[in-house]
């Protein structure tokens, strides 16, 4: 009665089944039509590439009864487990049940009919890379029918499958690792660079420090050489010194005025540098007239005028009240003048 029941429930199933079987076939013939047939090589290749000590039927269904197999066969069928998961599918079922019963028609003609889905599932596997679970499957079909002739095209597949996928793994960490070293040279060129950079902002340091001290060099010699100029102009301006004459009789000196009275105040040269610059200012002098009105000394004792320019100023304003001139006086006089530079 079982028997019957599982011949009428395969005969119920098995057009559905076949026709699906046969689509996927078709699909998986055309997906698979550059493949070469095996050849010696590629059976020793798949033989190796297939597992050798995991059993095909799992030990717990092997232990079970010819009638607990084919009750859990048909269920297994229902639910459309027909070779997956491991352990709990109709193939196994089937497999344990014609090893118990080898004439068991209704199990012979069931995996017959699962066979082309079993098909199906392991090329299924190969493409989505599922290595595992494509060699389980190909347990299943040698177990089944170790004469099939799709069995050595799909162990050819799924060693061909594991080899790409070894080399793409290899060729991924060769990436990786030029990856690093391409990073670590990156990342030495940086520091090269930088480097360089600081020498180069250190020398362009160097360059200008010693530029401002050959212009402030120059600045001084200039005004050494003016300075210079200035004073062989006055030697030469003032009057020759008289040759010595005979004594004459002395004049009567005239009274010596008690105020000071200016008889030469020549005003001071404009620094050219500060006229350049368009500088304005004052310098306040100290100085002495002695008794015959020449001025003594003198310094200054203030200015207000930019600093770039106040030893320029306070030159000029030197110079120019030591050649001033006032009328004969009782006795030395010191006093003190603001001169305007405008």
């Amino acid at each position: 009665m079982a028997v019957m029941s599982a011949n009428k429930m395969i005969r119920k199933f098995a057009p559905v089944a076949l026709s699906v079987a046969v689509a996927f076939a078709f699909t998986a013939c055309k997906k698979n039509e550059t493949v070469a047939p095996a050849g010696p090589q590629a059976t020793n290749a798949s033989a190796t590439s297939a597992p050798a000590a995991a059993p095909v039927v799992s030990a717990a269904v092997a232990q079970m009864s010819p009638d607990q197999l084919r009750e859990a066969a048909r269920k297994a069928y229902d639910d459309n487990r027909l070779y997956a998961p491991a352990g709990n599918n109709a193939m196994e079922y089937y497999l344990a049940l014609r090893d118990k019963q080898p004439g068991d028609a209704s199990a012979s003609s069931a995996l017959n009919d699962l066979m082309p889905m079993a098909v199906i599932a392991t090329e299924q596997g190969v493409s989505r890379e599922d290595f595992e679970e494509a060699k389980r499957l190909l347990a299943l079909i040698g177990k089944a029918d170790p004469s099939h002739p799709a069995l050595a095209r799909l162990k050819d597949a799924v060693g061909k499958g594991e080899q790409l996928v070894a080399q793409r793994a290899q060729q991924q960490q060769l990436t990786a690792e030029q990856e690093a070293k391409l990073k670590e040279e990156q990342a030495k060129q940086r520091e090269e660079d930088q480097k360089k950079l600081q020498e180069q902002q250190r020398q362009l340091a160097a360059q200008q420090a010693q530029q401002a001290q050959q212009q402030a060099a120059a600045d001084q010699q200039r005004q050494a050489a003016e300075e210079e100029v200035r004073r062989r102009a006055a030697a030469a301006a003032a009057p020759p010194t008289p040759a010595p004459e005979a004594p004459r009789p002395a004049a009567p000196r005239p009274a010596a005025s008690s105020s000071l009275q200016a008889v030469s105040q020549g005003a001071p040269r404009f620094p050219p540098a500060a006229q350049r610059a368009g500088a304005r200012g004052s310098v306040q002098v100290e100085f002495t007239v002695g008794s015959d009105g020449s001025v003594t000394s003198a310094r200054v004792v203030g200015s207000e005028v930019p600093r770039q320019f106040a030893r320029d100023f306070e030159r000029e304003a030197l110079s120019a009240v030591k050649r001033w001139k006032f009328q004969p006086i009782d006795q030395a006089t010191t006093t003190r003048r603001t001169i305007n530079f405008e």
